[in-house]
């Protein structure tokens, strides 16, 4: 299974941005995916966290009120909107999954976290 990202970009402060992550491959469901944040010389930074079946959600505190995670089960993409965006949401964003998926030779189910490669948000002042 494969993560890819998408919608990361420049952006003035205030302004939004939609960022996507859909997932591909076969014989495999995915259970709580997150978004996670690196910013230059900081810490990682879990930002939203969804449940399997999208009707549950957290947020980190930095974030509450202005970012709002989702999913689209049938297209196995979850999203991430952001807005108002501030110059301190600057960093390269990613996405996690955690996934179960059929060995296909062995028909054995495997459990693992898949991320993906990240997108660039920038936020000016």
């Amino acid at each position: 299974v494969q993560l890819v990202e998408s919608g990361g970009g420049l952006v003035q402060a205030g302004g939004s941005l939609r960022l996507s992550c859909a997932a591909s491959g076969s014989a495999f469901s995915i259970n709580a995916m997150c978004w996670y944040r690196q910013a230059p010389g900081k810490q990682r930074e879990m930002v939203a966290l969804i449940n399997s079946g999208g009707g549950s959600t957290n947020y980190a505190d930095s974030v509450k009120g202005r970012f709002t995670a989702s999913r689209d089960i049938a297209k196995n993409t979850m999203y991430l909107q952001m807005n108002p965006l501030k110059p301190e949401d600057t960093a390269v964003y990613y996405c996690t999954a955690q996934i179960t998926e059929v060995d296909l030779p062995t028909a054995k189910l495997k459990e693992y976290e898949r991320w993906g490669q990240g997108t660039q948000v920038t936020v000016s002042s």
